[in-house]
């Protein structure tokens, strides 16, 4: 993949993969990587020089996904390791792994599954989707600060838009439903993202903290989670309606990667309803820039954590 020439500018509606520039010497962390949107994100960014580590739930699926993306790109530097967002244990020993990162993306997600939980007992969706990724890049800040353009992707949803934070059932233990706690888990992404770039101002650490969404996109995160009737649902309107895993992945890379990206900014699909598209800047929900919800939520999550994100607000 190759960059645009200076004359050859692609417009906002015509942004693709092949206009990201040269990646050699970054270091990217993405979560998920081993399929959907994770698997596209690394391939293009493999691609264009980067060094990539994905970070996966099952080693086995992960070293299939490492065995097929070296088949089509042998000179590309790729790593897998085991990082389980529903065990905070692990999220600590991934992070201290770690010795450089450009760039987080925080891609992994659960969605509209029957309740479970964590290793420490959290809502499964609230766990894995906020909090594992909220420890993630709290015990990453201090070696993102060292690059010279640090940032961290955060992936979010359309769906954030019918949340709301349920302080008094955190977990769903008293009244769970699998879509009111799934745009749960994505509307408390999209607050800390805005949070930890206020933050980030405010302390004068310059890392970008960038927001992204794929809207509509066929990966296997539908069929993965729903069950029963919803499955079928799931899987018949992905058919019928939605764009690919690449596609859908865009905003993402453009969020990693563009120039001209400013912290605290929201990139998603310029489709009809955000569902797909190119890569612009959409808005959030209008109460995830609420900063008293913002501070609630960052404060329970470093409680529930025991992650500190020494950034004062």
């Amino acid at each position: 993949m190759s960059s645009a020439p200076d004359d050859e500018k692609p417009s906002a509606s015509t942004w693709i993969a092949d206009h990201i520039s040269s990646q050699v010497g970054r270091t990217f962390v993405v979560t998920g990587a081993n399929s959907g949107l994770g698997l596209e994100t690394v391939r293009a960014l493999g691609g264009l020089g980067a060094t990539v580590i994905l970070t996966v739930r099952d080693e086995g699926k992960g070293i299939r996904a490492l065995d097929e993306l070296r088949g089509e790109q042998p000179e590309a530097h790729f790593e897998v390791r085991v990082l389980d967002l529903a065990d905070l244990d692990s999220v600590r020993e991934f992070a201290g792994t770690v010795e450089e990162v450009d760039v987080l993306i925080n891609n992994a997600g659960v969605m509209m599954p029957p309740r479970g939980t964590t290793k420490q007992g959290y809502e499964l969706q609230f766990g894995v989707n906020h909090l594992g990724h909220f420890a993630l890049t709290g015990l990453l800040l201090d070696k993102l600060v060292r690059s010279e353009d640090g940032r961290v992707v955060t992936v979010s949803s359309g769906l954030h838009k019918r949340g709301r934070i349920h302080f008094d059932d955190l977990h769903g233990e008293s009244n769970y439903s699998r879509t009111k706690y799934y745009s749960q888990s994505k509307l408390a992404n999209v607050v800390f993202a805005l949070e930890l770039n206020r933050r980030l101002r405010a302390n004068t650490i310059p890392i970008r903290s960038v927001l992204a969404h794929p809207g509509y996109s066929a990966t296997n995160l539908q069929t993965t989670g729903p069950t029963g009737v919803g499955k079928l649902v799931m899987k018949a309107t992905t058919k019928l309606f939605a764009q690919d895993a690449m596609m859908g992945a865009l905003p993402q890379l453009y969020a990693a990667t563009g120039a001209d990206v400013e912290s605290g900014q929201f990139y998603g699909p310029d489709g009809r309803g955000e569902s797909k598209g190119f890569p612009t800047v959409v808005e959030p929900l209008d109460a995830a820039r609420d900063r008293e919800l913002a501070k609630r939520l960052w404060d329970i999550s470093e409680e529930l954590t025991g992650v500190e994100i020494r950034l004062a607000p």
